[in-house]
């Protein structure tokens, strides 16, 4: 018997496409505007058709190998993909000119990198022949730990080797990876919403955002009926995304879908990130940490601690029911004893059946609307 239904929103409800694109406008940004590196500012603007985003994506995540791959490591979030990118490529770009300026190098590189060092970057760069590298990315990441720590770490073990440094800030989530963060939500959220979703003014405004414009998995009439069909039939439905509330509450009132949802259902990245500081004892509270369903399943009516404190698994675990496209979702689902229903429609689409298969999913299913045969066969009469 199934009573509560979580589902994940990225590859679920809505395609991961438009992230990825904003993600590779991002690492683009980052290098070629005038704004930050500044290395191919010809090739930058503010506005690109569908078309010339399709390019600059296969470009910079060769032909999508690299988001796949940083995915089937359980890497659930956008940002640390936009990072780690970003990051290897200004790597790459440094080791090109360090037998003339190693001790500039080890200055920026065991420092704070933020925007101002990189238009110091920006200014050492311009004056010389340095190229991308995005398809070495994928070789010198072979045999690093598949999780988000064991990324980190070896991104900083690559900056030591590649550098000739014995410290570098790359393992930390700092302000690299805040200017990474910041230019992500200036493509996703555009101008509009910027300041609102970041607290920060945009530093190239001109960006019209994809908050009205999302890729959507099924016919949106469908998953609305989808959701109706389940709450009729007594099951509580919720949302436990690593979307921020403003993307994933605009979208949804775009599509007619919020009003089937009670926001205490909803648990956002902006949740995990709250709980995350008022936390002393515990750091990493995204998925596959279970804290996002633990959350949207007690309706946000436990304190941060209680949720925290949750004995696994938990009790009455199969009367609910996740539905996730990744491996990250899936592994909170078992945590907590629950039902998983995996979805093949995220990044890897179909090419996930095996791993789903070899991690013994309980259901795997084409798209989200066979939820509601597979819940309704289950609920009980």
């Amino acid at each position: 018997m199934i009573k509560t239904v979580l589902f994940d929103v990225d590859g679920v409800l809505l395609s991961e496409e438009r992230y990825f694109d904003a993600s590779a406008l991002t690492v683009w940004e980052v290098l070629c505007s005038e704004q930050y590196l500044g290395l191919s500012p010809n090739e930058f603007k503010t506005y690109y058709t569908d078309d010339e985003i399709d390019e600059i994506r296969a470009r910079v995540f060769v032909q999508d190998k690299v988001l796949t791959f940083l995915k089937s490591c359980g890497l659930n979030a956008n940002w640390d993909m936009i990072y780690l990118t970003a990051a290897y490529q200004i790597i790459t770009l440094l080791e090109q000119i360090k037998e003339t300026e190693s001790e500039r190098i080890t200055h920026w590189v065991t420092h704070e990198i933020n925007r101002e060092i990189l238009l110091e970057m920006k200014e050492t760069l311009a004056e010389t022949n340095c190229f991308f590298d995005f398809e070495s990315f994928l070789d010198d990441f072979q045999g690093a730990d598949a999780s988000k720590a064991g990324l980190f770490t070896h991104l900083n073990q690559l900056a030591q080797e590649k550098l000739g440094v014995d410290h570098t800030v790359f393992g930390e989530q700092g302000e690299l990876w805040s200017t990474c963060e910041l230019i992500s939500q200036e493509w996703y959220v555009g101008d509009q919403y910027v300041f609102q979703s970041t607290g920060r003014p945009s530093v190239q405004p001109g960006k019209k955002g994809f908050l009205s414009d999302e890729k959507v998995l099924a016919k949106p009439e469908a998953i609305a009926a989808m959701f109706e069909s389940l709450k009729e039939a007594g099951v509580q439905i919720g949302i436990g995304t690593g979307r921020p509330e403003l993307e994933t509450v605009e979208p949804f009132q775009h599509l007619g879908w919020f009003e089937h949802f009670d926001p205490n259902n909803i648990v956002t990245a902006d949740d995990v990130l709250a709980a995350e500081k008022v936390t002393q004892n515990h750091k990493g509270l995204s998925k596959p940490h279970p804290f996002t369903y633990v959350w949207a399943l007690s309706s946000k009516q436990k304190s941060i601690p209680e949720c925290l404190e949750t004995a696994f698994p938990i009790k009455n675990g199969k009367e609910t029911l996740i539905v996730g496209d990744s491996l990250a979702d899936l592994l909170a689902a078992r945590t907590m004893g629950c039902r998983f229903a995996a979805v093949l429609t995220g990044l890897s689409g179909e090419k996930a059946r095996k791993q789903f298969e070899e991690y013994e999913a309980d259901y795997i299913l084409d798209n989200v609307l066979g939820v509601k045969e597979l819940v309704l066969s289950m609920v009980e009469k």
